[in-house]
């Protein structure tokens, strides 16, 4: 209710406010101009909106894949993580505008590139949410672990993966909207469709129009996949409080 009430009041005000202000069209388009945009350009929007989701979920799914074995492998090696978690944190002080051109060089103009960009920007929030979570585990579970004799993966797969999935899972959701920032960067380095190719275009065009209906798609695309974590993470730890409707306050 209240997200729907602030949106609605942000369009009355963005309709209002150009013929209050006398904004041109090419400068600020209505909100009525840009939803027309979207279904006329329909079929064509949507093949790009496509495009950009299967970088997005590509380089998202890698980043699970690398970054979740990562995290438990340097919880588990302190030499490791000394040796290795440094250069994790290097990694991420470069831009990505600036490293995606020679990913674009190294593997072409293909759907390939592209994954791998959004799996550069996405994995380090996963790896480090790992080692938060799982070093999160109270000490007395482990000791009880111990006295009952379970062995290391019996540990790992009841107590250590269970309590660790609420960090997980916050990794994991700011890690699906740097995916889709980093599938856009790398269609603006180099790229034949997706909505980031779509928005250099409009922009070199000054179609402003065909701008805000990309931003339009991309907002669509960040809701769908942040809420298909927001899902499974209700699915899979519906005994968190983070997930619980009977612990959230009442207003």
């Amino acid at each position: 209710m209240y997200p729907t009430i602030a949106v609605i009041g942000v369009l009355l005000l963005w309709h209002f406010s150009i013929p209050l202000f006398g904004l041109p069209a090419y400068l600020l388009p209505t909100p009525l101009s840009v939803l027309e945009r979207l279904w006329t350009d329909s079929a064509f929007l949507g093949h790009h909106t496509w495009v950009t989701s299967v970088e997005t979920l590509g380089g998202f799914l890698l980043s699970i894949a690398v970054g979740i074995p990562l995290g438990i492998v340097l919880v588990w090696s302190r030499p490791l993580e000394r040796a290795i978690m440094p250069l994790l944190v290097v990694s991420q002080a470069f831009p990505k505008v600036a490293v995606a051109p020679l990913i674009i060089i190294w593997f072409g103009l293909g759907l390939f590139p592209k994954i791998l960009i959004a799996f550069s920007v996405a994995f380090f929030p996963i790896v480090v949410s790992t080692v938060a979570g799982m070093r999160s585990v109270d000490a007395d579970l482990n000791d009880l672990a111990r006295s009952m004799r379970a062995g290391a993966l019996r540990t790992f797969l009841r107590i250590r993966l269970p309590y660790a999935l609420p960090q997980i899972f916050s990794g994991l959701k700011v890690a699906i909207a740097f995916a889709t920032v980093g599938a856009v960067v790398g269609e603006w380095v180099g790229a034949e469709s997706g909505l980031g190719y779509v928005l250099l275009s409009a922009n070199a065009n000054l179609d402003t129009t065909l701008l805000f209906a990309v931003l339009v798609a991309l907002m669509l695309i960040g809701l769908v996949f942040y809420y298909l974590v927001e899902f499974s993470e209700r699915f899979l730890i519906p005994w968190h409080i983070s997930v619980r409707s009977d612990a959230l306050p009442s207003v």
